[in-house]
């Protein structure tokens, strides 16, 4: 069945067809029929497989539909997401898959001044996109009113959960009217997650698009054992013999990201990071450089590992092996997205084999080795450009330093 067949607006069947959308993915083919006759979902599948499209699609056309028939102003769908990069990339979505129709969207986030935001609320907003902080900040004061919602979209539920978002989505449950269609969109599923998601939906249809294998089939992905100390001569390796890739690194903290750009810095690499301790403003311009290709180069922390869509990453690489084997997946589901093929490559040191050993049991299998012999190995460590500088560095002083003034004879 391709998108052309649903019984949906002219202008979403053209934006998705210059989207390069022609067939729908599982997900979507499983959620869209439920969601547009109104069915409360419980969607779980994994990254990469399109659910923003699964529910944006349905949510668009409804609203498009009550616009028609001009139904009164208000916002009709509430998107409630983890963090502010996905709140920015999901309202995108919804505006090129929106584009032409009567459904006007929002993107709301903090970490930006609020001034404008309100000005935006003060006219016809249909689908918010909202993190909860500045959603309920501006709610307190008046500026956002929930007694028209129909639809509310709960997207990276796990997530948020982990966050300790719980009293947030009970506190906007209370808010919202009592008829109401949920949306409840998880990567994952356990005993807590579905007592939740059964609190919140109505008799659900339940879709659950989960293979054996949690990674996408479209990733290469595999393990090297570095030392923690000799990283950073492996990562300079990998660009350098990647020059025109796309390569998205991951680190445990931010400091961490902070010291392995400087790294980068020294021998030249030109990088940039990105974490929680940047402002939002530097956050939009370090993922627009890394979208565009401005930069090739990106260390990150889990703030961009989970949901967030950048295209065409070649490489991925595990600079630190997460702490939960959960974010192992989200990580390497930023390569090889819809039909593309990507690479994943982990460091793993001696002290985070324990780690590696938690991921395989999460993955069901062991991650294939990458044998790097003692010759290679060293090389990689010796010739890398910063231990090249030092050499000379070394070379130069020598040059340089005074001699040691000859002693006189002693004259018999």
């Amino acid at each position: 069945m391709k998108f052309e067949d649903y019984n949906i607006a002219d202008e979403i069947k053209s934006n998705l067809t210059k989207m390069g959308l022609l067939r729908p993915t599982d997900i979507q083919f499983k959620s869209i029929p439920a969601i547009l006759k109104g069915e409360d979902v419980l969607a779980i599948a994994q990254t990469g497989t399109g659910k923003t499209a699964a529910f944006a699609i349905p949510v668009i056309e409804r609203i498009q539909r009550s616009r028609n028939a001009k139904r009164e102003d208000g916002i009709r769908c509430v998107v409630m997401v983890p963090t502010r990069e996905l709140a920015i990339q999901i309202s995108q979505a919804f505006e090129r898959i929106a584009k032409g129709t009567k459904v006007k969207i929002f993107g709301l986030y903090g970490g930006v001044d609020q001034d404008a935001q309100i000005q935006k609320l003060s006219k016809q907003v249909d689908v918010l996109v909202s993190t909860p902080g500045r959603m309920f900040d501006l709610a307190s004061q008046g500026y956002i009113h929930f007694n028209r919602v129909e639809q509310l979209i709960l997207d990276e539920a796990d997530h948020m959960l982990a966050l300790g978002f719980i009293k947030d989505i009970q506190d906007l449950i209370k808010m919202l009217p009592k008829k109401r269609q949920t949306l409840f969109f998880s990567a994952t599923i356990d005993e807590k997650i579905k007592k939740v998601a059964y609190s919140l939906v109505n008799k659900p249809i339940r879709i659950q698009i989960s293979p054996k294998d949690p990674v996408s089939k479209n990733v290469e992905h595999f393990v090297a054992f570095v030392e923690m100390d000799d990283k950073r001569f492996f990562l300079e390796r990998v660009v350098d013999e990647n020059p025109d890739k796309k390569i998205l690194v991951f680190v445990r903290t931010k400091v961490r990201a902070e010291r392995v750009l400087a790294a980068m810095q020294r021998v030249d690499i030109k990088a940039d990071t990105i974490h929680s301790g940047k402002e939002q403003s530097q956050r939009n311009t370090v993922m627009s450089d890394f979208r565009s290709g401005k930069n090739n180069l990106l260390i990150a922390t889990d703030v961009t590992a989970r949901g967030i869509d950048i295209p065409n990453v070649d490489y991925v690489v595990n600079y630190d092996l997460p702490e939960d084997p959960e974010f192992y997946v989200h990580r390497v589901g930023r390569t090889g997205r819809g039909k593309n093929k990507g690479q994943a490559m982990s460091f793993c040191s001696t002290e985070e084999k324990e780690l590696l050993k938690e991921i395989e049991t999460y993955v069901s299998k062991p991650i294939r080795v990458l044998e790097i012999d003692k010759v290679a190995y060293a090389d990689t460590v010796e010739l890398s450009a910063s231990q090249e500088r030092d050499w000379k560095s070394l070379i130069v002083n020598e040059e340089t330093r005074p001699k040691p003034a000859k002693k006189k004879k002693k004259k018999k």
